[in-house]
């Protein structure tokens, strides 16, 4: 599950998205919640939907939902560099960057 990058990070990485990890601080683009931030909190793999930290729904007996988002509505702002994929990830595109 993929989802697209800041300006900022698409300068420094070159690439267009990037694969969603937990601890990701992402913006929500489209929708009702267009414009709020968070952290991804958990992934539905069989759904392809991504819950995000703080962003719910209340439902009428009063109990609190977390809002489901699909990743292409999604964009990341910062990435969590503490995941050893992520890191042996970027470090093989700075590799790529430094070469050309």
């Amino acid at each position: 599950m993929s989802s697209n990058l800041s300006k900022e990070l698409r300068k420094k990485y070159s690439r267009r998205s990037f694969p969603l990890r937990k601890e990701d601080n992402v913006k929500v683009m489209s929708g009702e919640h267009k414009g709020k931030t968070g952290k991804v909190e958990s992934f539905d793999m069989k759904k392809m939907k991504v819950t995000i930290t703080g962003i719910q729904i209340t439902r009428k007996e009063g109990t609190k939902i977390p809002v489901k988002f699909h990743p292409s509505k999604l964009q990341i702002q910062d990435l969590n560099l503490e995941d050893k994929k992520r890191l042996d990830s970027i470090k093989k595109i700075e590799n790529k960057m430094e070469k050309k």
